[in-house]
């Protein structure tokens, strides 16, 4: 990283601490911050366990955390000239400790829901609060191809590392444990807070005034009902459902509602004319495309590990080491290449695309019922690798080609496509076609067991059965693995062959 070799201030800490101290003040916030949310997806089968709610109420929870996380960026440059930082970080962590513990005793699926929306907001706000102070100590020169990397450096390696200790605090403790610990965390981020920090403002005051609250609610019910269908779908089997159609109907006239309110208002919560600029439907389509790919991180993996191998949820968590690695090697070959030798944006994008082709053939080549765990780890690391590669190229590419008064507009877009909309989307569409997949391979290796075959006659008809769906989703998920290669092969051809951009265009 590129590190301020003069004397870095921050103003709002008081003078009393030293200077060298304060970035890894706000470092040891900002990691606080991505340790905390409203709910705790490692801890989802426990949670199922010991209480009334449905895998599918932790998971629409949990979504909603990522949506109110992305909400906010068209917003925060506002909250950060009306609030001072003392504030925030005396609001936010109050927020998160009001959430856990509404999330660790409501059993009711739409408080729970609102909650983790709300936390996932104020985890998002102070995160960006500690990230805008940080900036020019990270980057003196602004450049916000390293900032970025800084930022998924974080943002990815919290995210693997909270997941390992949250399983941990589930395993040995037990679940609610995961919640008193965040709040422990908090309580000490308020405690310093009162400590270091002065209630001295460096932005310019500005209120909240024109502020598009019924936009953003209306977006972030567009949002949560299309995440409702998604993680719901399948449980309510789709559009037999009127539930699942009363969801599509939700998304789209919350959608229309705000385009239509959008072309009359004066200041929208996102404009319609963000829309119009070509790499925000660029970025939209080429983050689907990848999350498509890499969905079986988030299905197939889970039911190998558990259904195949017979791993507990501790053997599936310890590989997140391989993707904290993979993450720090892809954070250093972004900075090497994307932010001091300024290789083009295509350019990257192909790399990740080829990064995540490679860990879908392995897989599919490796797949088998004695594989070791330590197989995956090679895998699991081209994965985070190519994720913060991408992440870095395509949110970079947007800020020289957006202007500023649209510009976190468009991040709002991205991070809800990229953090809460499109990793579901993918779930759901790779949850029906192994569906299908399965049903047929079922019906295919269940014809040819009879009578005559020697080995059919020596099992029973329980032992018989669990085989011939053992091995129907065993060659259901290669079957699935091979076809997610061929299609990244393709993305990755396709990237390649187009003409590659001369250079990184300087900011408007």
């Amino acid at each position: 990283m590129e590190l301020h070799s003069g004397l870095f201030d921050v103003p709002a800490i008081r003078r009393f601490v030293p200077l060298k101290l304060k970035p890894f003040v706000l470092l040891a916030f900002v990691i606080v911050f991505q340790f905390s949310g409203g709910i705790y997806l490692a801890a989802v089968n426990e949670m199922t366990g010991s209480t009334a709610l449905l895998e599918e109420d932790i998971l629409m929870a949990g979504y909603a955390s990522m949506t109110g996380m992305s909400l906010i960026f068209a917003i925060v440059f506002r909250l950060k000239c009306r609030f001072s930082s003392r504030t925030v970080f005396l609001l936010c962590p109050a927020m998160i400790i009001a959430a856990n513990i509404v999330a660790m005793t409501t059993r009711s699926v739409p408080v729970l829901v609102a909650t983790c929306f709300t936390a996932g907001f104020f985890r998002m706000w102070g995160t960006f609060e500690c990230n805008s102070l940080l900036q020019l100590w990270i980057t003196p020169k602004r450049d916000f191809s390293v900032f970025f990397c800084y930022i998924f450096l974080l943002v990815q390696g919290c995210i693997s590392l909270s997941g390992m200790t949250h399983a941990w605090l589930a395993f040995l403790l037990g679940w609610e444990y995961i919640h008193l610990f965040v709040i422990g965390l908090l309580l000490l981020v308020m405690g310093a807070t009162l400590l270091l920090f002065n209630d001295r403002r460096v932005m310019p005051y500005i209120p909240l005034y024109g502020v598009d609250w019924l936009g953003m609610a209306l977006w972030g019910i567009a949002a949560l009902a299309i995440l409702f269908v998604c993680t719901y779908g399948e449980y309510y089997d789709w559009f037999d459902s009127p539930f699942i159609g009363a969801g599509c109907v939700t998304a789209v006239t919350a959608a229309a509602l705000n385009v239509w309110r959008a072309s009359f208002i004066r200041h929208p919560f996102i404009a319609n004319e963000t829309w119009r600029y070509p790499i925000v439907g660029r970025v939209i389509v080429i983050y689907v495309l990848f999350y498509v790919l890499i969905s079986p991180s988030h299905l197939l993996e889970h039911i190998y590990f558990e259904g195949v191998l017979d791993y507990n949820l501790m053997h599936f968590v310890s590989l997140n080491r391989a993707v904290v690695i993979g993450t720090v090697a892809g954070a250093g070959f972004t900075w090497l290449t994307f932010c001091r030798r300024k290789w083009p944006y295509q350019r990257m994008v192909a790399i990740a695309f080829a990064t995540v082709t490679a860990y879908l053939a392995i897989c599919y080549f490796t797949l088998d019922y004695d594989l070791p765990k330590a197989a995956f780890a090679v895998p699991l690391f081209l994965r985070g690798f190519g994720y913060v590669v991408i992440a870095v190229a395509l949110l970079t590419a947007m800020s020289p080609r957006v202007p500023f008064v649209h510009f976190f507009q468009a991040v709002t877009i991205q991070n809800t496509v990229s953090a809460a909309l499109a990793g579901p989307i993918g779930v759901a569409v790779l949850e029906e076609v192994l569906k299908q997949v399965g049903q047929r391979n079922a019906m295919l290796l269940g014809s040819a067991v009879d009578r005559v075959n020697l080995l059919a006659s020596r099992l029973m008809t329980g032992e018989l059965y669990g085989a011939v769906q053992q091995q129907a989703l065993m060659v259901s998920m290669k079957e699935i693995f091979g076809w997610l290669t061929i299609a990244g092969i393709g993305c990755t051809l396709v990237l390649l062959l187009r003409r590659d951009d001369a250079k990184q265009p300087e900011r408007q």
